[in-house]
């Protein structure tokens, strides 16, 4: 770092100065040695300063005796040192908490004395262009770095490793220019944005007393702030902003940034809906909604949305990333970023208290995922529900973590909304110029605690003493005002009364209004529909292909370029390939999923699917991605097919994160198959809160329909406990009202059907697939060329291998998934002509008309099974026990019910003792096929629990 700094220095000749020339004629040569982020012990050399103090006292015909330029270099190192200090460290003097509560020290290394210079406040040191000087007095540099660095504004930046980006943040805040400075008619807007949000959450306190708002009350500077992002934003380029918040000032946002009609909200405050009666769904409370409008400033207009989210606040961060990135996809925007911007406002404690604020912040710079920098906006109400700051993390600031990602911060005085806005017009100015995230952290306080029903002073006495004592941001900002000579004492009066008139006259429109259209299938889903009933989400389309496309794409997914190298063993794959599509026989699963993809990317359709390892598969079985064996340059055999695009990327090592974000780019385009992969299906409960929250629940909750496909590796191989499960079990105990789709899918052929049904019907749901792991190269798990083309579709349920006529039919084994090839091979062996065994393809919606009719042509039927490798606790015996008896009464077989077969009930999903495995999964299959009398099951198991 050293040797890298001493790049900055001016070369030193003789003693008359400079060979390059007098310092002047780079006034700054110093400045830009500090700012390189060097070590500056090495960076000032005293013996190239004491040359550099020279030449400049020569030049301002200062004293050049070799005692004063010894002196004056040493007293420059110092003069630098404090400056360097006060750009790392000045922050933590900043004048930012409102209350005057904050218990931060100042640090002793911003005060004079620490560095040498007390009582020496007026001497003249050389600075070499920082702040705009060349030498200064220590008392001027030392008013101006507090002035600078300890206001109203905080600014933490010196740990971004770019200098570029670093001088860009030093220049506006050093910059006299730069600094915060707004018209007088700037200054009374921001004013009236302030009294808006203030009166706003007054008559909401009035009109609806001791309901819930999570008011913005002590934070509504941020109204303003919000504007000027807008405002900022589209003079930049921005064409679009896409939202996501906690709780608190939520519906003020609503109501003051994104323009919702106050009578729409007001009439929801009265227990209405904002969409008609005929629409459906469960609803959800008004703190959670979303809503999407334009609104113009200058002439330019900005689409906005805000993405509704549940109570677990955070999850919606990478929800509104992923949205953003689609969005910017479709608007061609990919490279440059410029015209979609993410801004997410959080609280202080969940900033600091969630991972998933990690897990996306860490997407910000990583391909696939990068949207160009986001806003993060945290209202930093000093607490978290109850919880002081100290107890709520281990750093001084919420904000701390962003340094993981070297976004800058900028901590700033939430009493201050100057400040506020000064900040977010940087930080709009910055993400647009840089492509990167960056923070404002704005320090405020809650009037009335964590919900208008809460009793703060239980577990903050003193702050609520304070808070309590403490004026309104619009008194404060206002007797400001007054003193600058910008408004009167009538103006804020004025203000006032002409807003809440105008509320009142919203409140009593509200009386009367009734929304008359739901806003789910504009713009990119334009074309799509809800589901008219449940038996429409069973329906199945026309997705066989013809086979001029099906040769196309054999001849695509099996050439090699000229200039690749391919792995040896990949070329083995590659010609086993080639023998199914000369065959017509063999097909495996990894040629059925790259037919599908690639199939639906010729019609135009995009695909994306995203996971760890996804590119070449968990299980070396996909080889999406090609990989040169000689330099490593990369081949995608999809991504060279007509009309659509195909996209594949290995991800973090993340699910709740990567999930949320594939969630919403699904939500954003329904054009495009988005599927999220994970690396085995137990490691799905990682992300459970988004499948909980929104995959199973988004559509009912809040009208926003999804095509998310998971892929779910599931089976029971004997790999222990966490390389078994997808939890099935979970997702079924999920299912209702058609909300999302189950499949456990057995064929390549079937596998390539139920993702071209995904794409190709006129409505999108989330659609969960168990996919194999073992059967990727079971030899049983093959499908033949015509069973894509032709008339073929989606089997919801398939028939057994092996043609049994339905009259002697005694024994019927239903199942689901890889357990399906066990039973069907024992059955064989054993030759047992009277038993058949039927896959349930899809779990839910339940195929269970289908079922009743197959039942009612099995006359002689005297018993059916449910088997599964699952413990009886998990899998799909609960779910499907009543389907299947609901299925046997429509079918006339009163009073029989199913029976079930396979591992009892347990706390671990499976064993980790590969002989256990092997010995359960033979007499659950025994079970299944009657080959072993429930006698002799039990006292099996109950000497296996003995032994264990």
């Amino acid at each position: 770092m050293g040797n890298e700094t001493h790049d900055f220095l001016p070369e030193m000749g003789d003693q008359e100065g400079p060979q390059q020339g007098p310092s002047w004629a780079n006034p700054r040569w110093l400045a830009d040695v500090v700012d390189s982020g060097a070590d500056l012990t090495a960076a000032l050399d005293p013996t190239q300063m004491k040359l550099a103090v020279e030449a400049a006292s020569k030049s301002a015909g200062k004293a050049t005796d070799p005692k004063a330029i010894e002196d004056a270099a040493a007293d420059s190192i110092r003069a630098m040192l404090l400056v360097r200090l006060y750009r790392v460290r000045g922050h933590m003097a900043a004048n930012l908490d409102p209350l005057g509560l904050s218990n931060m020290e100042e640090p002793e290394d911003l005060q004079l004395d620490w560095h040498g210079f007390a009582g020496q406040e007026d001497k003249e040191v050389f600075v070499g262009g920082v702040f705009g000087y060349e030498w200064v007095k220590v008392r001027d540099l030392y008013n101006a770095l507090r002035a600078t660095y300890c206001g109203n504004v905080g600014l933490e930046y010196m740990h971004i490793a770019d200098t570029e980006e670093r001088r860009f943040l030093q220049d506006k805040f050093e910059s006299p220019g730069d600094t915060i400075q707004f018209t007088d008619e700037g200054k009374k807007a921001i004013l009236a944005a302030v009294v808006r949000g203030e009166q706003y959450e007054a008559f909401l306190g009035k009109k609806y007393v001791g309901t819930k708002r999570f008011g913005l009350d002590g934070g509504e500077s941020m109204i303003p702030a919000l504007e000027a992002v807008i405002k900022q934003g589209g003079q930049a380029g921005v064409r679009e902003i896409i939202y996501g918040m906690a709780h608190r000032g939520r519906l003020n946002v609503l109501a003051n940034v994104m323009a919702k009609p106050y009578k729409v909200i007001f009439h929801e405050f009265s227990g209405g809906s904002a969409n008609p009666e005929d629409v459906g769904g469960s609803g959800d409370v008004k703190y959670h909604l979303g809503t999407s409008t334009d609104r113009s400033f200058d002439g330019i207009e900005v689409h906005m949305s805000l993405v509704p989210n549940p109570s677990h606040l955070e999850t919606v961060d990478p929800v509104v990333l992923g949205k953003t990135r689609a969005q910017q996809a479709i608007r061609d925007d990919l490279a440059q970023h410029e015209q979609v911007l993410p801004v997410l406002i959080h609280g202080d404690a969940a900033f600091a208290g969630q991972g998933v604020v990690w897990e996306s912040l860490s997407l910000s710079g990583i391909p696939g995922y990068n949207t160009g920098g986001c806003l993060h906006f945290i209202i930093n109400n000093q607490i978290g529900f109850t919880t002081s700051p100290k107890f709520a993390r281990s750093s001084p600031y919420p904000s701390d973590v962003a340094k993981g990602v070297q976004a800058p911060i900028l901590h700033v005085n939430g009493d201050d909304p100057e400040a506020v806005t000064f900040a977010c017009k940087l930080a709009i100015e910055y993400r647009q110029k840089f492509g990167r995230d960056v923070v404002i952290d704005m320090w405020c306080y809650r009037r009335f605690g964590h919900n208008e029903g809460d009793e703060p002073k239980f577990t903050q006495p003193l702050m609520y003493d304070e808070i309590r004592k403490h004026p309104k941001v619009s008194v404060v900002y206002s007797e400001r005002l007054k003193q600058q000579g910008v408004i009167d004492d009538a103006f804020l009066d004025g203000q006032i009364k002409d807003f809440t008139d105008h509320l009142q006259e919203e409140f009593d429109a509200s009386k009367s209004y009734e929304p008359n259209e739901a806003d789910w299938f504009g713009g990119r889903w334009a074309g799509l529909n809800k589901p008219a009933d449940a038996e429409t989400a069973r329906r199945n389309v026309e997705t066989a292909i013809e086979k001029k496309l099906f040769d196309s794409l054999g001849e695509k997914l099996t050439t090699v370029p000229d200039d690749l190298t391919p792995h040896k063993t990949l070329l083995r794959v590659l010609d086993a390939k080639r023998a199914m599509f000369d065959s017509g026989e063999g097909f495996d699963w990894a040629t059925g999923e790259a037919l599908a993809f690639g199939s639906l990317v010729t019609e135009g359709f995009g695909v994306r699917l995203s996971g760890q390892d996804s590119g070449r598969g968990t299980f070396s079985q996909r080889h999406a991605v090609w990989v040169d064996q000689k330099d490593e340059h990369k081949y995608i055999p999809l991504v060279h097919l007509p009309h659509g695009k195909f996209e594949v990327y290995d991800s973090p090592l993340s699910e709740y994160g990567v999930l949320g974000f594939e969630y919403g780019f699904a939500m954003a385009d329904p054009k495009t198959l988005v599927l999220w992969e994970a690396q085995f299906g137990d490691f799905a409960n990682g992300a459970q809160i988004m499948i909980d929250q929104y995959i199973a629940a988004g559509e009912a909750k809040w009208l926003r329909a999804n095509g998310l496909v998971m892929l779910l590796p599931h089976g029971y191989e004997g790999q222990g406990p966490e390389h078994s499960s997808a939890r099935l079990e979970r997702f079924l105990q999920l299912c209702a009202n058609d909300n999302i789709q189950v499949c456990n899918t057995t064929t390549p052929a079937n596998y390539f059907h139920v993702l071209r049904r995904q794409m190709l019907r006129p409505f999108r749901k989330p659609l969960v697939i168990m996919t194999p792991k073992s059967l990727l190269r079971h030899p049983m798990a093959k499908s033949s060329a015509e069973e894509f083309m032709g008339d073929h579709h989606f089997m919801r349920i398939k028939s057994d291998t092996t043609e049994i006529a339905d009259k002697d039919i005694k024994r019927l084994v239903l199942c689901s998934g890889k357990v399906a090839y066990d039973l069907i091979e024992k059955r064989d062996e054993e030759k047992l002509k009277d038993v058949s065994i039927v896959r349930i393809e899809q779990l839910f919606p339940f195929p269970g008309e289908p079922l009743a009719v197959r039942l009612k042509r099995m006359t002689n039927l005297q018993e059916i099974v449910w088997c599964q490798e699952e413990p009886k606790n998990n899998g799909s015996w609960s779910f499907v026990d009543e389907h299947i008896e609901q299925a046997l009464s429509a079918a006339g077989h009163n009073g029989m019910r199913p029976v079930y077969a396979g591992r009892d009930a347990a706390a671990s999903p499976a064993t980790g003792l590969a002989k256990r495995h092997t010995q359960q999964q033979e007499r659950l299959v025994e079970e299944a096929l009657g080959l072993a009398d429930n006698h002799d099951i039990t006292a099996t198991r109950n000497t296996t629990k003995k032994k264990a």
